[in-house]
């Protein structure tokens, strides 16, 4: 069976347009990469979970605030490794700072092989970006997500 993941894909207005609030993966492999390298908030569904419930706990836990609204399901995406992420979209207040996020953290050996175990940031940095902006930084995999929202809200 797939794993599943579940996220947000989170929006604002900015007078008829709109922008799109992405993250960066926090850690060493992704330091240097911007783009297709950004993520819509999400993470592991944990066994017997709600699926939307995941996804608001995995984009508090990644932006440090609660996203609260009106959340519309966008569907079910296979990523290339296989993983399942279920999506929903959500109108956030366009007053959202992501210049402080508060990521929770994640440990792994670093350097690999050093038998050192460091800390990083589940995400490094977020950012609002407009539509077009935003099919370039994320991830291949997600960019139907984002395809499906604008189609959406046209």
């Amino acid at each position: 069976m797939a794993i599943r993941s579940a996220g947000l894909l989170i929006y604002r207005r900015v007078s008829k347009d709109l922008e799109i609030l992405l993250v960066h993966p926090g850690g060493p492999f992704w330091a240097r990469k911007d783009e297709a390298a950004w993520s819509i908030p999400k993470g592991l569904v944990e066994p017997e979970e709600d699926e939307l419930a995941a996804a608001i706990r995995e984009t508090a836990e990644e932006l440090g605030v609660t996203v609260d609204g009106m959340f519309t399901p966008l569907g079910e995406y296979r990523q290339p490794g296989g993983k399942i992420v279920v999506v929903w979209s959500v109108e956030a207040d366009p007053i959202l700072d992501v210049d402080a996020i508060p990521s929770s953290e994640f440990q792994m050996e670093w350097p690999p092989k050093s038998g050192q175990v460091k800390s990083f940031p589940e995400v490094d940095r977020a950012g609002w970006f407009s539509s077009a902006e935003a099919e370039t930084k994320l991830l291949k995999g997600q960019r139907p997500m984002l395809a499906e929202l604008l189609k959406r809200q046209a």
